[in-house]
């Protein structure tokens, strides 16, 4: 079910309409105030939605239905960019107070309603403190004014990607709320949009299309607005010595890549190719699902690629390595593409379903191997289905993976995520056959598209697909401290551990 109330244009601020409630008794009432009262004097606390691998992640009592983010960069990527984060949420609860998720920058100011408003923080949470209290299902506008800051404490990760000539954004898993205010967790998803102002000479993109450019006093404001709902860890800026190539995707789609401007004839080879893989994907798992896609080359070593919503993140040092074959650098192209599909356009609804992002994509960036450069997806799940064994022990199932050790942003992100979450996926198509699978693959991107969905919706829509119940069959593979034997291949056995490949790259190749 879709978490996010969304509508086409977020509610324009106004002043609240209070609804009186009935009380049925005299002690009821006096009970009510002495909570109120409790609640109003106690001091601000963390809060969280109860994630499994992010206990303190997100917040409850609302949902977001959109986010306007303003940056104001100074054209030094080690000073605080300026910040304006406006969010319009609607109460899921009665709010004495509303925390928001935010750990990294200095809050000048808060409003609600456009109204100042106190504000505390409590552990990675700037806990806000309305004039007035907030009832349930009341629409709201919270805005805060804030620093961003790109440099980091000692070894902390943050969402902020400090490249050769600007910044860049990756927020993934858990540090959106590094770079602005936010309900930073999956589960609530909203339309964002962004500005950005950087000094002439600059350029800017976000997520999602342009919708105006403003020059002013040696500077130029570059606005953004997306289509679709997006979770936080999946937004981007790209702020730099850019040039922006623009080219048609399937059905008129525009595609418009980021690549640092002195690269450009270098990366166009790799750039082109973008049509054609987003057509491959179509083919699988249905018509893309968003407004325009693209590549940003970003300037920076991070070890990893990221399939921040409509933009994917790549190191560009990627496409100029001459360790990487051109079938595998294309086929981490079309990992991160097909993540627009499984983990964006169906995002998880808690961490816990990773699995469901990263097996998929893992899925077509060996499926895509093997059609394109004749790479045997068999052969490749045979090496998975020997070492899955040791990804379970090391990292948990599928399904349910070990929590991120402290301080790690890539933790979760194992490979049993990633070839051993594939490794699934080839065990259901082996048990349903071929031609059920792909209707699954595409009934499952249609059915969810834009919303968030778990495991337990997957295991559902996988028996209706199939005619017959697969709770039991997938209940191994998924949650299994032992891998369950493969269906078509009794002969596959789990390889000791002096003999077993290393474990797929993931995070360091294809987030």
């Amino acid at each position: 079910m879709l978490h996010t109330p969304h509508t086409p244009h977020a509610p324009a601020s106004r002043p609240r309409a209070r609804t009186r409630r009935r009380l049925r008794a005299a002690a009821l009432l006096a009970s009510a105030v002495s909570v109120s009262l409790v609640a109003a004097s106690a001091p601000p606390a963390p809060l969280g939605v109860g994630d499994r691998l992010f206990p303190y992640l997100g917040n409850p009592g609302y949902d977001v239905a959109a986010y306007d983010l303003s940056f104001t960069y100074s054209g030094s990527n080690s000073k605080p960019l300026k910040a304006v984060t406006t969010i319009d949420a609607r109460t899921t609860a009665g709010l004495d107070r509303v925390n928001l998720d935010f750990a990294h920058g200095k809050v000048e100011s808060v409003e609600v309603d456009g109204e100042p408003a106190d504000f505390a923080t409590a552990g990675e949470d700037l806990v806000v403190t309305p004039g007035k209290p907030l009832d349930e299902g009341e629409w709201t506008r919270i805005t805060v004014r804030h620093s961003s800051d790109p440099v980091y404490p000692g070894d902390r990760q943050g969402g902020w990607v400090r490249t050769a000539d600007g910044l860049a954004m990756a927020n993934q898993a858990d540090v959106a709320h590094l770079v602005f205010p936010c309900n930073d967790h999956p589960s609530d998803k909203a339309r964002f949009t962004i500005r950005v102002t950087a000094p002439d000479g600059l350029t800017a993109v976000a997520n999602g299309l342009p919708t105006a450019v403003d020059r002013a006093g040696g500077s130029t404001t570059w606005t953004y607005r997306t289509a679709h709902p997006m979770a936080t860890e999946l937004a981007q800026v790209s702020i730099g010595r850019s040039t922006v190539l623009h080219r048609t995707g399937p059905h008129g789609l525009p595609v418009r890549d980021v690549v640092p401007t002195k690269h450009r004839a270098a990366l166009e080879p790799w750039l082109k190719k973008t049509p054609a893989q987003i057509a491959w994907m179509e083919g699988k798992a249905g018509r893309y699902p968003f407004e325009t896609y693209g590549v940003l080359m970003a300037d920076a070593t991070t070890g990893f690629e990221l399939e921040t919503q409509t933009l994917s993140l790549f190191e560009r040092e990627l496409f100029s390595d001459p360790d990487y074959p051109r079938w595998y650098i294309e086929s981490i192209m079309v990992h991160e593409l097909s993540h627009q599909w499984f983990g964006n356009s169906v995002s998880p609804h808690s961490w816990s379903d990773l699995w469901l992002n990263e097996g998929h994509a893992t899925w077509y960036e060996a499926l895509y191997a093997e059609e394109k450069a004749d790479r045997p997806m068999e052969a490749r799940m045979e090496a998975a289905y020997g070492a899955s064994d040791r990804w379970r022990t090391e990292g948990g199932p599928p399904a349910a993976p070990e929590p991120p050790k402290k301080g790690s942003r890539t933790g979760i992100f194992r490979a049993n995520v990633y070839d051993g979450a594939a490794l699934v996926l080839y065990a259901l198509r082996q048990e349903i056959g071929a031609p059920a699978f792909e209707r699954l693959e595409r009934e499952w991107a249609a059915r969810h598209r834009d919303r968030t969905a778990t495991t337990a919706d997957f295991v559902r829509l996988a028996s209706e697909v199939a005619g017959r119940d697969l709770g039991g069959f997938l209940e191994g593979w998924l949650y299994g401290k032992k891998t369950p034997p493969m269906p078509g291949h009794p002969d596959w056995k789990p390889t000791a551990a002096d003999k077993a490949p290393p474990a797929p790259r993931g995070k360091a190749r294809g987030e």
